[in-house]
């Protein structure tokens, strides 16, 4: 029984031990203020995420993450489907074009 409840706590340690946060920034297109709820929101949802900032000024997420819990790919697609374009995903046509006029960041549209 010992050996057992031994290994299992070493196999937990190792797989903590694995586990890492990670700090990345990246482009998220965007331009107001309800882009920037948008965004953190779709960001924070993901199981991992403990911190998303976009900067509306530079269109730059800054993110941390357990990289054990998700990825940046994972991040990007879940941007993607709530209608913002990243560096390696884009919104599909028919959500973009459902967000707010001040949202669309496509075709050099105002911006707030």
């Amino acid at each position: 029984m010992k050996k057992i409840l031994f290994t299992m706590a070493a196999l937990f340690m190792m797989s903590a031990a694995e586990s890492k946060t990670v700090k990345t920034t990246f482009e998220v297109k965007g331009n107001c203020g309800m882009c920037q709820k948008r965004i953190e929101k779709a960001a924070k949802d993901i199981k991992g995420v403990t911190s998303a900032r976009w900067n509306k000024e530079n269109g730059k997420l800054s993110l941390v993450y357990d990289n054990k819990q998700t990825s940046v790919e994972k991040v990007q697609q879940a941007l993607a489907a709530v209608g913002h374009d990243t560096g390696k995903f884009k919104a599909d046509d028919a959500v973009y074009a459902k967000l707010p006029a001040c949202c669309k960041y496509r075709d050099n549209a105002k911006k707030h």
